[in-house]
């Protein structure tokens, strides 16, 4: 009976959580840490703010960039009629919200059944090296592809601080550097690719590492040199391009050019993925009515 209970608040637990994740455009999951301050039962903001200091610095020890799991941003609350008041806010990754969790008051019973959803959560969203080796090549694509749209969107982000407007034009200079002047719409020409295809859908596993490699550079430049100004910021995207081109022509590699375009993008694939399964619980709906 005790550990009905227990299962039973830990459900409930999880869908609270679950309650106030947000999903952006690209489908990154996120939380705002005013509203996991609530659910963590912390009254005050500035005892929860002590909290989160806390998980920045475990993150900054375990080597992870905090930018690409605490996004400060500002909010504007309604203090009466007329009144509005700018408050300090945080998109949080996942693994944000764990390492909140895994320094909030262990006293309270909620932070206890919170180390235990967040654990079990960021766990699923890890993957091993074998099990990526037991992966199918589409399997991979889709996973390089979900790395690389997450990269793509914390690089935007970074830029943004950065000075960078034009983002079209900041991520053609990367393209352009890593497909020796090739821009987004050069490379959706040469794919052959259909009206407002995704070019990253149309890449196999190894174009995608080669952009994801590009990706995360530049932005560790970014970051590390402190670029300011659009056009600083377009040079050391398209150097960096270039870098990651040399890279790959002195080990004796395939140019991201000269790859392979799979034959379905993943959207296509996602859509037969659907119509399966969607077939199979039409099938299993007959056999149980």
């Amino acid at each position: 009976m005790k550990n009905q209970l227990k299962e039973k608040e830990l459900n409930n637990t999880n869908s609270t959580f679950e309650s106030i994740k947000h999903l952006d455009k690209n489908g990154n999951e996120y939380w705002y840490a005013r509203e996991l301050q609530k659910a963590l039962e912390y009254k005050e903001w500035r005892n929860f703010k002590v909290v989160i200091d806390k998980a920045i610095i475990s993150c900054e020890n375990s080597k992870f960039n905090v930018l690409d799991h605490f996004v400060e941003v500002n909010k504007m609350i309604e203090l009466g009629k007329t009144a509005k008041r700018k408050i300090v806010e945080y998109k949080l990754s996942r693994y944000a919200c764990y390492l909140i969790v895994q320094n909030a008051d262990p006293s309270k019973e909620v932070i206890a059944l919170g180390q235990t959803y967040f654990a079990i959560q960021t766990r699923k969203q890890e993957i091993t090296e074998l099990e990526y080796d037991s992966l199918s090549d589409d399997e991979k694509r889709f996973y390089q592809r979900k790395l690389t749209r997450q990269g793509n969107y914390t690089l935007q982000k970074v830029a943004s601080s950065a000075g960078v407007k034009n983002m079209a034009e900041f991520h053609n200079e990367g393209y352009k550097g890593l497909y020796n002047g090739e821009t987004a719409d050069d490379i959706f020409k040469r794919k052959k690719l259909r009206y407002r295809e995704d070019i990253l859908d149309n890449m196999n596993e190894d174009e995608l590492i080669a952009n994801l490699f590009r990706i995360n550079q530049t932005k560790q430049r970014l970051i590390k040199d402190n670029v300011q100004g659009e056009n600083n910021a377009k040079a050391v995207h398209y150097e960096v391009g270039r870098k990651v081109r040399k890279a790959i022509a002195d080990i004796g590699g395939m140019m991201p050019e000269e790859m392979p375009t799979p034959k379905k993008s993943l959207k296509e694939l996602e859509k037969e993925k659907r119509m399966l399964e969607n077939k199979v619980q039409g099938k299993l709906e007959e056999v149980n009515n």
